[in-house]
């Protein structure tokens, strides 16, 4: 069984939990509350002429009941009655307006001595103000409810205090802190909503963030794989094309070459998209390159016609390097080489250096190619290979720098911190 929550309609978590004659009757109230927001002109027009009609029906007679002095012209009573109910239709609008014209009907009201019951009508006013209103506009509330109290019992005293002005005035404030518990209820209510929306709205960013770093991520990474990989079999096939007529056994090295380098493409996708589809086949379990695989990353751009020199300086023993970190330099490593290849021209050589010690790695890339092309390597190609390089030297906190060397050629520079014990 699942529970569905309107957005926008927050009342209806209260009513969970209650019981059903409860929630029978908060539903109700809801309805009525929906009506009045939906069409406030409405109900304000129905309460209008309710009241209307009950004040003319007292007005035929019934006041007398309660009157002090029945001699009072039927006309002026019609009036006040009407004085008294027809302002209700502008009580949300101008409601210190309409409850002033009131305090004026009543203090005719209660110096006439017809005393029309209208303190309900005035009531309504005053939860109103309290309701909508800032709330020091009460006090100015004060003085319109209490002079027609006053003035009644001061001219006709006799059981006015104890019956009309102090059971009144109690009347009124109840009413009116009726009136602040539920616009503090209703303020409650409005803040759980807006700081609902806002979490809402923050979980939304948060995942829009996510997806956009995954997305660089996940770019990054075919980047390297598929672009290295293009690059080598692009020139095993040169090679292979080109050795085709003299060596038929050379152009077979090519075409097995190529193929190895394809299932290693192959393999590195399938690990890739296994992590991206989150399930747990073999190929995703399969380490990630490390600095040991930098051997066969080398031979395979030598096998596909660029000469590298390798140089490791480095004490005996494995590198105090977590396997992000050897990550990156492999990556970095493979990148610059692709570049080479790519863009180096078909006499470029290309030169490894890497070395660690003293609380440092660094690897140096050089090559002699004519960088005459627009280049990933400078940021500014498609691939935007410098940016994926810097992303993942940032990522661990190292430095890296790239660019044409005085004599010609490129250079990449990469240091990393070394960690205090491998991981």
């Amino acid at each position: 069984m699942t529970t569905e929550t309107t957005k926008g309609a927050p009342d209806q978590e209260w009513t969970a939990g209650a019981p059903p004659l409860s929630q029978y009757i908060q539903r109700k109230v809801q309805h009525v509350r929906a009506v009045d927001r939906r069409r406030p002109w409405l109900w304000d027009t129905l309460l209008t002429l309710f009241w209307t009609f009950a004040a003319l029906v007292d007005a035929s007679g019934g006041w007398r009941n309660l009157a002090r002095d029945q001699s009072v012209p039927v006309w002026l009573v019609v009036s006040m009655s009407l004085a008294f109910s027809v302002p209700l239709l502008w009580r949300r609008r101008h409601p210190m307006t309409v409850l002033t014209l009131m305090a004026a009907t009543a203090v005719v009201n209660t110096w006439s001595g017809a005393f029309l019951q209208a303190n309900f009508l005035q009531a309504v006013i005053v939860f109103n103000i309290a309701l909508h209103l800032p709330l020091r506009t009460l006090l100015w509330t004060i003085a319109p409810i209490t002079l027609p109290l006053v003035i009644g019992a001061a001219r006709h005293p006799q059981g006015s205090w104890d019956q009309q002005v102090v059971p009144t005035i109690w009347a009124y404030a109840m009413v009116a802190l009726l009136a602040v518990a539920v616009r503090s209820r209703q303020d409650y209510t409005a803040a759980l909503v807006e700081r609902a929306r806002r979490l809402e709205v923050e979980r939304d960013q948060q995942a829009q963030l996510a997806a956009a770093a995954e997305r660089t991520r996940i770019a990054r990474e075919m980047h390297d794989i598929i672009g290295h990989h293009l690059s080598v079999i692009t020139g095993l096939a040169d090679g292979g094309s080109y050795a085709a007529a003299k060596s038929p056994e050379r152009a077979a090295q090519a075409l097995g070459a190529i193929g190895t380098t394809s299932r290693q493409a192959l393999d590195e996708l399938r690990r890739l998209l296994g992590v991206l589809r989150d399930q747990p086949p073999e190929a995703v379990r399969a380490p990630q390159p490390t600095l040991d695989d930098l051997v066969s990353l080398i031979d395979g751009v030598r096998t596909a016609g660029l000469p590298v020199r390798h140089h490791v300086h480095a004490p005996a023993g494995p590198a105090p390097l977590s396997a992000g970190r050897q990550l990156t330099v492999y990556r970095i490593v493979q990148e610059a080489l692709t570049n080479t290849l790519k863009h180096g021209g078909p006499a470029a050589t290309a030169e490894v250096a890497l070395s660690y010690g003293e609380g440092q790695l660094e690897v140096v890339v050089t090559d002699t190619g004519r960088r005459t092309d627009v280049d990933d390597s400078t940021g500014t190609g498609p691939g935007q290979g410098l940016a994926g390089m810097r992303e993942r030297t940032w990522l661990y906190d190292g430095t890296l720098e790239a660019g044409p060397l005085p004599t010609g050629g490129w250079r990449v520079h990469l240091r990393l911190p070394l960690e205090d014990t491998p991981s």
